[in-house]
């Protein structure tokens, strides 16, 4: 299946041929019909990709410290891949879809396969998308009014933010598709409207809805215009339906405004603004959130829950109804805002009269039903390698961020062959599969337990899933390397101990990759010379994640102990060499109950002992991970798996890297090398189930 993406390195556009999505619990899996480019959203992408970095710099300064940052923490190098490794990543375009229902996932009612609906889906043959962004189409209402919907949401949450009643005089700024459409629902309330624009075409329309207008392009004064148009007394409200990086409108809208008026900025501007416009006249100021109530809600929009409706009326789904039902009653007209209708297969020229201002007001893209790649969920994208027997056949499960930046360079390095990539969308594992050379990219993971030729998986996926495709993968006879954690439960952990101990001759390997850097090795040579007990301070400064996040919510992710503690927990006991006998867990109360600052005593049967000190309320100019070890009168001090020092070794002073360096080649290679050779893995099972155990004890408090 074809689906529209946008390189935010070049700004161009590819028609990428992907993978079919599989559908996913709560979801619905959609067969497009049509899509909506939005012209001022998806321009200013379009824009923002073929800017120079210095231009892209500009834009975005908030992320141009964080760069800084990182540089501090981790190195040059590293920082200047990763922002390389942001820029190759392509984004999907649209969010303006009208299709057919060809799969109701589980949990969703409502639904049925078969049905035509409308959600913010992207441009794309075959779409995946959560049930309370999705909403049905009533049989009157054609697929290219509908296609409207989402937009026309937009513009009715900036509307019920302001509030409008009967007769109230209100300006439009920006007559853009949301912006010819806020006008036509201010003036089904009843509203008075003065439409802004430069294009006389708009201007036009907008008039034909109903609204008086004024011509910026013809040096009309908005602001003497707009106070002839409130009768001399203010208008009652402003929406800002502009994309433009100039503060003026809203200077222009203060100035507007009655006392106590309404100004709600649904589009884009600059935000320089002046006190006195607004404390004169007591103006509130409201930015509008995208289609309404829900938006950005992981709860709402991915987990299906809903708002109760006596304390909620209006959601994102709900306001996409309404637009429907003003739709069907023909009180709301968007015939007149379609400019052209396009192939799918022309996408790559429309996006390029898009960049140079060519295309019209309300462009359709019109999808071929008759694709024979429509429903595939299986793609060959390079040519098919040889497998002897001696190869280490590799099927990759996932493709987040981690996965591209630094498993699979690891993986290619190592010369293993790449064979199979799969993720539930297809979109991410289609780029890497061919930025790294996989034969084949898959959204059906059976492809990847059912093939003989692949001997070894490797998971990257979110921490819930881990623990169930270990066991099956290993259950079909592979080897098994999985990203930190090993698994969220004691039931899970005994699962796999239970498999491990009848799948003697596969090797599974955890991602602690920091016993594996060339700063440990080092320490554990140094640390072997001395017989004492050695004392650990592992200190973490990890730093705030939004409780939003997936890592931080217990059933996806584990929280942030399971999740990344384990790593320290792993370190200090190989560094050790001796079991973990016992534990103490010490948190932070704070209201929120994370579990992202908490210091974990370790005991060591050898008499050593540790503390791991992680904590997310730190700054970030500090070291994001420091080492100390004392021991026999002796220091060694890391920091940041950059520079290591030593105080009291005698011959041994420093080891600096030019690059940090946390052992994630090694520990690829490491792994690799012992299946090919037949050794045994390079963490043993016995290990990798008590730092498992010892983690999940501590990070559920037992």
């Amino acid at each position: 299946m074809k689906r529209i993406m946008q390189s935010l390195k070049t700004g161009a556009t590819e028609l990428l041929e992907t993978p079919c999505p599989k559908n996913q619990p709560g979801h619905l899996l959609i067969q497009t019909t049509r899509s909506l480019i939005s012209p001022g959203t998806e321009k200013m992408l379009v824009d923002f990709g073929k800017a120079s970095l210095l231009d892209k710099v500009r834009q975005q300064p908030d992320k141009v410290r964080m760069v800084f940052d990182k540089v501090k923490t981790d190195g040059l190098l590293p920082t200047i891949e990763a922002v390389q490794n942001k820029l190759e990543q392509m984004l999907p375009m649209g969010y303006c879809n009208v299709g057919t229902v060809l799969e109701v996932g589980e949990g969703v009612t409502g639904f049925s396969v078969g049905d035509r609906v409308v959600s913010n889906g992207a441009h794309a043959e075959v779409i995946c998308v959560p049930k309370n962004l999705c909403c049905k189409i009533p049989d009157s209402v054609t697929d290219d009014e509908a296609v409207f919907t989402v937009l026309g949401a937009i513009a009715l949450q900036g509307i019920r933010l302001s509030q409008p009643t009967i007769g109230e005089a209100f300006v439009v700024m920006g007559l853009g598709l949301i912006g010819l459409l806020t006008v036509q629902l201010l003036r089904a309330q009843g509203c008075r409207v003065l439409g802004i624009d430069f294009d006389e075409k708009k201007l036009a329309l907008a008039a034909q809805f109903g609204a008086e207008t004024i011509n910026l392009s013809q040096q009309e004064d908005p602001v003497v215009t707009a106070n002839t148009f409130s009768r001399e007394r203010g208008v009652d409200a402003v929406l800002i339906t502009a994309a433009t990086r100039s503060s003026e409108p809203v200077h222009h809208a203060a100035q507007m405004c009655r006392k106590r008026g309404r100004i709600i900025l649904v589009g884009v501007t600059g935000l320089e603004l002046s006190r006195a416009d607004f404390y004169e006249k007591e103006l509130s100021f409201q930015v509008s959130c995208s289609y309404g109530p829900g938006r950005y809600d992981s709860s709402y929009e991915l987990k299906g829950h809903d708002y109760p409706i006596g304390f909620v009326r209006w959601t994102e789904q709900r306001n996409f109804e309404a637009v429907l039902d003003l739709l069907q009653s023909k009180k709301l007209s968007v015939d007149a805002l379609i400019s052209a209708h396009y192939p799918l297969n022309s996408a790559e020229q429309v996006y390029q009269q898009l960049g140079e201002n060519q295309l019209g007001l309300g462009c359709i893209l019109e999808y071929n039903a008759e694709n024979p790649l429509l429903h595939v969920r299986s793609l060959q994208i390079n040519s098919k390698k040889t497998t002897k027997a001696t190869h280490v056949s590799i099927g990759f499960i996932g493709a987040g961020n981690y996965a591209g930046r630094t498993l699979l360079p690891a993986f290619k390095k190592s010369r293993a062959v790449l064979s199979t990539i799969a993720c539930s969308g297809g979109v991410r594992s289609t780029q890497l599969g061919k930025k790294f050379g996989f034969e084949k990219v898959t959204t059906d993971i059976e492809d990847i337990f059912a093939n003989p030729e692949i001997n070894t998986v490797v998971i990257a996926t979110r921490h819930d899933s881990h623990a169930e495709l270990i066991c099956r993968a290993m259950q079909a006879k592979k080897h098994v390397f999985v990203e930190k954690p090993l698994c969220l439960t004691f039931a899970e952990l005994e699962n796999i101990t239970s498999v491990c101990s009848v799948h003697t001759d596969l090797h599974l390997m955890v991602g602690f990759n920091r016993r594996f850097s060339p700063h440990i090795i080092k320490m554990k040579q140094l640390l072997r010379t001395l017989r004492t007990p050695k004392s650990f301070i592992m200190t973490v400064n990890a730093g705030e994640v939004p409780a939003s996040q997936w890592t931080q919510d217990s059933a996806i992710g584990g929280g942030r102990l399971i999740g990344e503690a384990c790593h320290f927990i792993d370190l200090l006991r190989f560094l050790a060499g001796a079991p973990i006998t016992q534990f103490h867990v010490t948190r932070l109360d704070n209201i929120l109950q994370r579990d992202d600052k908490a210091s974990i005593t370790l005991s060591f049967a050898d008499g050593s002992f540790g503390v791991i000190h992680y904590l997310a309320n730190g700054h970030k100019s500090f070291p994001k991970e420091r080492l100390e070890v004392f021991s026999a009168g002796k220091i060694l001090q890391l920091d940041n798996f950059r520079q290591l020092r030593g105080f009291g070794w005698g011959s041994f002073k420093k080891m600096s890297l030019w690059r940090q360096d946390k052992g994630q080649m090694s520990c690829v290679a490491e792994f690799l090398h012992a299946i090919k050779s037949g050794t045994g893995a390079p963490i043993a099972i016995a290990e990798l189930i008590e730092v498992s155990r010892v983690t999940l004890e501590a990070a559920r408090g037992s």
